[in-house]
This record gives structure tokens, sequence and C-alpha cells, in this order.
């Protein structure tokens, strides 16, 4: 036996971090570039950080837009809508690809089909054209779904919150970036001698060769799991190749998915929101400058710098001591307090109040994002992206809707608008208490008294036929992996009620 195991662990592939039996990293090192764990890390916050520039770079530049492009209010609040809509399906439809081709050729192929649109936007002549380059750029926020697929396929449970809270939130500081970035390179343009609705035109190019070159970055220096990529893996049989129908059956019919989803559409489509409406409310409202106003919208994106990673952080750090109930739990207090701000920043009526309320509000929502994808991951372990592209989809629909109901054209004045969307996020946030998960409770309720392990959970999903196959191996080992969300806390956990059963 001893002989036989040396032989096993001599073949293993060396990584540069710790892993567990699937490979995966169980320890997250932040300025570590190691391949392909840390590596897949920093190339998928990039790409999707450049995606987010690229897709927000209008909004600092409205007031010059909206003059050469004579956009009415209803014009603006329609491209803002468009810029959202086109994410909403690409979302669920870039969860299937990664499950079935990998995030890496997934990600690097929708941000190169979407760059065009971004310099396609600097010959927009009306606003139909406006609306258009608009949508079609948006649709390359789908590669957040790849983000969260990837880093879920590279860390193991005990820090995968972290690792998608930061992947994530790095990703969608482009969102706060962008609102510095475009104004400066609209000025430093316009300091070269161009005239302004020339500048503003030219401005694009830059978000766009960034975006094209982050898409190749991906495809040549990626790779797709810890052993290697979807295609080599399949052909050496490492893998095996899983049917669209089935993948795609386990997604949609999983309830906590969809509580996910709406979750995530108050949280992600609540900051997409603010993206879109905030430089042009501060700027209107309080009589700015454009630089001004850019810097204020500036400051609730860039919190995700840190509050988006705090999330994740503080998901791996609750489930250790209270398991899944803890995440669940963190989850709904934190949004429901993004919430209660969110009605304080449209009640507040001074700029210096604005903008504390703003930061603050800003904190939780994004905080939220970072928790809701700690708990994804172990929806469903053989449908991973459809549930990711399912709860990153939600986040579009919310955008699409908050932003049709309260800010398209002049039925509610911004400030009414974003009180009545503070109370859509509390109410919204309400059903994360039906999630359940039978090994592991849930947010009022303890484990199945029937004893469900973890891997009854994530097995119920391959049926006799694919078991006889060795098609469940995978979910196997992830079940093992994740017998850490029992937590340690007597009265909050499944551990001694499991312990029989996995005996």
């Amino acid at each position: 036996m001893d002989v036989e195991s040396a032989a096993v662990e001599s073949q293993a592939p060396k990584f540069a971090l710790p892993v567990d039996s699937e490979h995966k990293a169980t320890e997250f090192r932040l300025f570590s570039v190691a391949a392909p764990h840390m590596r897949a890390f920093h190339l998928s916050w990039i790409s999707f950080f450049c995606c987010f520039v690229s897709s927000f770079a209008a909004p600092p530049l409205l007031p010059i837009i909206r003059d050469n492009l004579n956009l009415t209010a209803t014009d603006i609040g329609n491209a803002g809508i468009a810029s959202v809509t086109g994410a909403v399906f690409a979302r669920l439809a870039m969860g299937t690809a990664c499950d079935l081709f990998g995030p890496r050729l997934a990600s690097a192929s929708l941000i190169l089909l979407t760059a065009p649109a971004v310099y396609f936007t600097s010959i927009a002549s009306s606003s139909i054209s406006f609306l258009l380059v608009r949508f079609f750029t948006g649709f390359s926020l789908a590669t957040f779904v790849s983000t969260q697929f990837w880093m879920s396929s590279m860390f193991s449970a005990p820090v995968v919150g972290t690792a998608n809270g930061v992947s994530g939130g790095w990703g969608n500081l482009g969102g706060g970036a962008t609102q510095l970035i475009m104004p400066l390179v609209f000025a430093l343009i316009v300091n070269i001698g161009a005239v302004e609705f020339t500048a503003w035109r030219i401005a694009f190019f830059i978000p766009a060769l960034f975006q094209m070159l982050s898409a190749f970055a991906v495809l040549t220096l990626g790779q797709d799991l810890p052993d290697g990529n979807f295609k080599k893996l399949q052909k050496s049989g490492d893998k095996e190749k899983d049917k669209f129908s089935k993948v795609f059956y386990h997604g949609i019919t999983n309830y906590r998915g969809w509580i996910l989803a709406l979750t995530y559409g108050y949280c992600f489509g609540v900051e997409l929101t603010i993206d879109n409406i905030i430089a042009e409310y501060f700027y209107d409202r309080f009589n700015l400058k454009l630089h001004t106003a850019g810097i204020i919208a500036a400051s609730s994106g860039l919190a995700n710098l840190f509050a988006r990673p705090g999330g994740g952080i503080i998901s791996d750090a609750v489930a250790k001591r209270f398991g899944m109930r803890g995440r669940l739990w963190a989850l709904w207090l934190v949004q429901t307090l993004g919430g209660l701000f969110c009605i304080l920043l449209g009640r507040v009526d001074s700029l210096s109040a604005s903008i504390v309320v703003l930061i603050v509000f800003s904190v939780f929502v994004q905080t939220a994002c970072g928790l809701t994808f700690g708990v994804v991951p172990f929806v469903s372990r053989r449908s991973l992206g459809v549930i990711s592209g399912m709860t990153g989809g939600g986040g579009n629909v919310g955008a699409v809707l908050t932003q049709l109901i309260f800010f398209k054209g002049s039925k509610y004045s911004k400030e009414t608008g974003i009180t009545l969307m503070g109370i859509m996020i509390i109410c919204c946030t309400l059903p994360i208490m039906l999630i359940y998960f039978p090994q592991w409770g849930g947010m009022f309720c303890g484990p199945s008294q029937n004893i469900s392990s973890e891997e009854d959970y994530y097995l119920s999903e391959w049926n006799s036929q694919e078991r006889e196959k060795g098609l469940h191996q995978g979910s196997l080992k992830f079940a093992e992996n994740c017998r850490a969300e029992r937590g340690k806390v007597k009265g909050f956990n499944s551990d001694e009620a499991q312990s029989t059963n996995i005996e």
C-alpha cells in the first residue's frame, strides 16, 4: 500500500499552492502569479475589468455626448437600459458555455466579439446608433460568469468565496475606474487640439484596445482547470464531455439558483443602475463640473477595491464557524442594510451628506455581491456554470427593471427613484430565507432529519447509468471537500447528525 501510494503521489502534478483532492487551491495568495490557480485569478479579473470599463465608458461623458447627438432624457434612459439588457441572456449562455467548453475559450470569444461595438461607438450619430452600440457592448459583461466559474474551478470550498469576491470586485472596479479614466482621456485629447465633439469619439479607442488585449492574454496564458484545458482533458479521457440538456436541466430546476438570481438583481443590478445614473445625477442636482461629478461617481465603483472582496472574505469566515447557514445570514443582513442606506441616499439633500451616504451604501451593496457568490458555488456541482449564469443574469434583469421603472423618462425624479430602489432592495432580499440545503440547513432550520449528506445532495444530479460510467466522480470529490460547510458551532451545524451516514 505504501509503495502504491508513493507511486501515485509521484505521478501527481505539482502545484505552487496547496491543493485538495480535485487539485483546487486551498489557499488564496493575492500577490502570487503562480500557474494555474493565481494566474487564472489575475487573468479573470483584468479581462472583466476591461469589459466593465468599455461597458460604462459612456456615462461619464454623457453631458458631452447628449449635446452632440441631441439626446433626450428618455434616449439616455433607454441607452442605459440597453447597456445591461443584452447581458441578461448572454450570462445564461456564458454559464452553459463554461460548463461545456471551459471558461478560457468562452470568455476570450465573447470579449473579442464585443470589442468592435466599442470601436463603433466613435461613429454613433443618432440616439438609435448610440443605443445599439451600448447594447452590444453590454454583452461583454457576461464575462463575469466565466470569471466566477473559473475561480470556482480553481479554488477549494474554504477560500472560494474569497477568490470569487476579489476577482468579481476588482473586475467591477472598472465601473468606478471608467468614471475617472474617460474624463481624463477626453481632457487629454482636447488639450492635444481636438474639438469636444470629436474628442469623446476618439476616447473610445482606448477601452476597445485594452479589451482586445485582455482576450489574447486569456487565450494564450490561461488554463481552464488545475489539470489542464477542457479539450485536452476530454481527449485524454480525464474529463467526460457532459450533455447540454442534462447540464441545463439540473441548473434551471434548482430553485436556489432562482432565489440567488433575484437577490443578485438587487445588489449587482443596483450597482449597474448607479453606474449609469450617478454621474449625471450629481452633475445636474448639485450643478457640478463634469470632472467633479465623475470623481464622486467613481467613489461608488471604486469601493469594489475592498467591498466585494470583503463580502467573499466574510462569507468564508462565517462559514468556518457557522457553515452555510452563516453565509446565508450574512448575505441577508448586509443586503438589507444596503437597502436602508439606498433609501437614505434619496432623502438627503446636501452634497457632502450625499457623498458620504453614497459611499456607505455602495460598500454594503457591493459586499452583498461578494456574499452572494460565496453561496453560488455550492448550489450545484454539475451545473455550476448555469447557476452562475442565472445568478449573474439576474443582476442584469434587476438593473433593467429598476431603470425601466424608476429612471426612464421623467415619471420620477432621480432622488425619488433612488429611494424607491432602496425599498425594492429590502423586499427582494427576503426570499433568501427560503434557501435550504438538506445537508446544512437554512437561515431558520437545521439540516434534514433524514440525515442527508453532501454526497446525497451532489450525486442526486447523476442517474444510475451515469454513475455506472463513473461520470459522478468529480461530484463525489467535491462533496467530500464541502464538508466544512457544516460549521463548528453546536446546534448551528450538521456535523454530528451526518457522521453516522457518512461512516
